[in-house]
């Protein structure tokens, strides 16, 4: 019998990555392809959606080179949660003020619809409920807001479909316009429950986007499919063409990025230990870092997405919360310093900066005999340096460091870049503190993936700030191995998602908690929370 393999496609801020998996869940092949992003002037991030498109043909391409077609049974793609523009012949429709006919998407990080976000909370709707009681303006109901009291003619009424990205991809390659329920419940507001689901016609109605119903809301989605479920009759002859592969091939109903790597995640043999994937925790990180904590009941929680029903684990409600700068923080904390282009030159290609700090952190809690975590005792850092996405809902936080002194060399940026990830490891203990004080259980583990999974010293210091183990997947790409369940699925390889979860499971590395520093990192929450405090006494007292 021949092996049956199975496409990955992620679609993440920067790149796009494929992989190439068997029904094992063993990744084979790899390819990663950068895209560009457009930040015309600030708050605005742009793509091009067939930028975007050759990208995912450049990896599929890559990673099925030289494999026989016929054992490519299915294809998943997930991706950012970015608004799709495009007229009746599927062309871009520039969603630029400035008109760059290529632009056709509103990246999830673009910050324009500040205004129509806050237009949106102060209706106070119940639609509101589903993601904490405050719309965030990464998602799509504020952007197409925006678009019509901004681009009206421009693009507003050029625009044939709205999509989100992850229902771009699948139409691009399939010609079917179905919109993935994880999309348009987590992104578009769309109410799913075990008994209904619809356009909220009142919500739509009240934001002056009542054209969105025309013709059964066929420009924002009337066919509404399961992640995992066939998209249309495959593969399209013409997207078969451009990607070397045989039309027909089975297309599975997409997903969020984010969403993807809770699914790869929770694919995941040391989650024996429990019966029930509510007792665990994911983190999926990159430029920014989302949480998916799922339920088998509804569970509210205020300044917390959701809960959602059956946009990634079938029969089951997701929580979602995350910070919208992690990654990007670091990266933005490192690269600023003056230490760091001497620091640069000093190592070349050796090591990554990163690794030259953790080193360098380890020597000076050496030369000092203290532990490593102590040494930003007089260091604090808010890390909102991009607004407070969970549990506060709040876009306009900003990032506080206390205890600066004149010093401007590599041993103050190597205990600032430590300040950092504390700073992160306490939004996410502040995350997890409010899930559990509405009803979550206390989390047995964090489940973690993507770019600050592999920084050791920011994995050991969440284990330390949560006082929660945290495991690493062998399989370190848990996004794609995701996006490639859907695949599986789609094509009919497993009866369900959950039995291809199951079935492709790997096992992973646990970091556990160290007690020596628990007393420590209390106390720095402490000082976080004050600092969350702080700067809302410091608006007072500026508005006053």
């Amino acid at each position: 019998m021949e092996e049956e393999l199975f496409i990955g496609v992620d679609v993440g801020t920067g790149s796009v990555r494929g992989c190439l998996v068997n029904k094992k869940g063993h990744i084979l092949e790899t390819s990663i392809k950068e895209i560009k992003t457009y930040h015309p002037q600030p708050d605005f991030y742009q793509q091009s959606s067939e930028d975007i498109w050759n990208a995912c043909c450049f990896v599929i391409k890559k990673i099925t080179n030289g494999v026989a077609a016929n054992k490519i049974k299915g294809i998943g793609f997930d991706a950012t949660c970015s608004l799709v523009a495009v007229d009746v012949n599927g062309n871009p429709v520039s969603v630029c003020p400035t008109g760059e006919n290529s632009q056709n998407v509103i990246l999830w990080l673009d910050h324009r619809a500040n205004k129509e976000a806050d237009f949106i909370n102060r209706t106070k709707h119940s639609c509101l409920r589903q993601v904490g009681g405050k719309i965030s303006l990464e998602m799509e109901i504020p952007k197409l807001l925006w678009l019509k009291n901004n681009l009206n003619k421009q693009c507003w009424q050029k625009v044939d479909k709205f999509f989100d990205l992850p229902d771009f991809l699948t139409w691009r390659a399939t010609g079917c316009d179905s919109r993935s329920l994880c999309s348009v419940v987590c992104k578009w507001l769309y109410e799913a429950s075990p008994i209904s689901a619809r356009w909220n016609q009142d919500f739509l109605n009240i934001l002056g986007l009542e054209g969105l119903s025309e013709n059964n809301y066929y420009k924002i989605g009337n066919r509404i499919k399961a992640p995992g479920e066939p998209c249309g009759n495959g593969l399209s002859t013409i997207s078969a063409h451009e990607l070397n592969l045989i039309p027909g091939i089975a297309v599975g109903t997409s997903i969020i990025d984010a969403h993807a790597g809770g699914l790869g995640l929770l694919a995941c043999k040391e989650l024996s230990i429990s019966s029930s994937f509510s007792n665990h925790i994911s983190m999926i990180c990159g430029t920014s870092t989302c949480y998916m904590a799922v339920n088998g009941k509804e569970i509210f929680v205020k300044g917390i997405w959701g809960p959602y029903f059956s946009v990634m684990i079938p029969g089951m409600w997701l929580n979602e919360a995350g910070q919208s700068a992690t990654g990007k923080l670091v990266e933005h904390i490192i690269n600023t310093h003056p230490a760091t282009v001497e620091i640069k030159n000093k190592i070349g290609h050796s090591i990554f900066i990163v690794e030259y700090l953790n080193n360098l952190l380890e020597k000076l809690a050496l030369k000092d005999s203290i532990v490593v975590d102590t040494l930003t005792k007089d260091i604090h850092m808010l890390p909102d340096f991009h607004g407070n996405r969970s549990p506060l809902g709040d876009h306009t936080l900003r990032g506080m460091i206390s205890g600066l002194d004149l010093n401007n060399g590599e041993e103050q940026l190597a205990v600032i870049y430590l300040a950092t990830l504390q700073a992160l490891a306490y939004g996410a203990k502040h995350i997890i503190e409010v899930l559990q004080e509405e009803g979550y259980k206390k989390f047995e583990s964090i489940l973690i993936c993507g770019g600050l999974s592999k920084n050791k010293l920011f994995v050991t210091t969440l284990a330390n700030v949560t006082s929660v183990a945290v495991l690493i997947p062998h399989q370190s790409e848990s996004v794609l191995l995701g996006s490639a369940m859907l695949g599986a699925t789609a094509a009919k390889a497993f009866p369900n998602l959950k039995t291809a979860i199951h079935s492709m499971a790997g096992n992973a590395d646990i970091v556990q908690p160290s007690s020596n520093t628990k007393c420590y990192h209390e106390n720095k929450y402490l000082v976080f929370k004050k600092m969350l405090s702080d700067q809302m006494d410091y608006r007072k007292i500026m508005g006053s």
